[in-house]
């Protein structure tokens, strides 16, 4: 039995095949205008209205609308509408933050002398009970001798939090945390971190404060620390600085996938010398692992027994508000210097 080629029935199936495609991309198209609405409408009160409304009116459409391309138009232009008025939404420096994210940091550099403003060093009791401290730090690039991250996991394992401390010698180390920027009230949401809901804000903070409040206080979170084996951290610390003041001067707004705190990290860097895209730099919960295989964490052990000794949690309590913290947890722990 030989096939016969049939116009009709092809163009049928063709006829199918489109309709089909541009129903899903429609919807799909809908679904973000009402995750839009639902998130970034100003008056947060009345979204589940504006959403009811948006969905009672597409369906009409879909139902007592013909033909079928007046239907899509109607939808494009209805998606449309939110887009437009979706980018016209600004990030803002000023608004009733959370404490915990309530100054912007800055630096101003003379010279090889670099003065973080702005330096996080919180007096914890527990995870919201807290007293409010920012200091002023005075950093001289001379003595930059290195940096470690650490990777936070919390639930699962495919989501991490790094955070970067650079080590000055006798003036001390200084962390640089890439979160977002809630206000009073407002609670981090996966699915509104994909929209304008949050800005940006790079933490600058002691490692005391931004280490102990994971490992300490709140419940959950996992710690691992690694040395960093990079020549040179100058070039990574400046370009943490360089960002650090840009948000100062326009803040812009944090997203889970393009702009979050691994991304943000990568997108620092000059095009030709980023690291090429791996999709554990968008499941960072693994980055740890890309790490590893790429030499930029010690590898005298294999990775699982490495994660397993790079484990804090129990280091940082019983090193607790110790003056010497930052050498407790790392005593010992796999590839990392021994420092005077």
């Amino acid at each position: 039995m030989t096939w016969k080629y049939q116009p009709g029935i092809f163009c049928r199936n063709l006829s199918w095949i489109c309709s089909a495609v541009v129903t899903v991309v429609l919807l799909l198209g809908a679904l973000w205008a009402c995750g839009a609405l639902w998130f970034d409408f100003p008056y947060s009160g009345q979204s589940p209205l504006v959403v009811s409304v948006f969905v009672v009116a597409l369906v009409a459409v879909v139902i007592f609308m013909r033909p079928r391309w007046r239907v899509w138009l109607v939808i494009v232009v209805a998606i449309g509408l939110v887009l437009g008025w979706w980018l016209t939404l600004q990030p803002r420096q000023y608004r009733d933050w959370k404490p915990e994210v309530a100054l912007s940091p800055y630096a101003t550099i003379e010279g090889d002398i670099v003065t973080m403003h702005n330096v996080r060093n919180f007096i914890y009791r527990t995870e919201v009970d807290f007293t409010p401290r920012y200091e002023q730090r005075r950093l001289d690039l001379r003595k930059l001798r290195g940096m470690d991250m650490f990777i936070t996991t919390w639930g699962s394992p495919y989501m991490a939090h790094p955070i970067l401390s650079f080590d000055f010698g006798d003036d001390g180390r200084i962390c640089f945390s890439i979160e977002t920027r809630p206000e009073r009230g407002e609670e981090y949401s996966a699915l509104g971190g994909l929209y304008r809901r949050f800005e940006l804000i790079y933490i600058v903070a002691d490692e005391r404060d931004v280490v102990r409040v994971r490992t300490n206080y709140r419940r959950g979170e996992d710690v691992y620390l690694y040395h960093i084996n990079v020549r040179g951290p100058r070039q990574s610390f400046l370009e943490y600085v360089r960002t650090v003041n840009e948000l100062h001067e326009t803040p812009r707004w944090y997203n889970a996938i393009t702009d979050n705190c691994t991304s943000a990290i990568r997108q620092q860097r000059s095009v030709d010398e980023r690291m090429r895209w791996d999709w554990r730099m968008l499941v960072n919960g693994y980055g740890d692992e890309l790490l590893y295989e790429k030499g930029a964490i010690d590898r005298s052990l294999p990775f699982v027994e490495l994660k397993r000794r790079s484990h804090i949690n129990q280091r940082a309590k019983a090193a607790n508000d110790a003056p010497d913290f930052a050498a407790r947890i790392r005593d010992g722990l796999p590839g990392m210097p021994v420092t005077p």
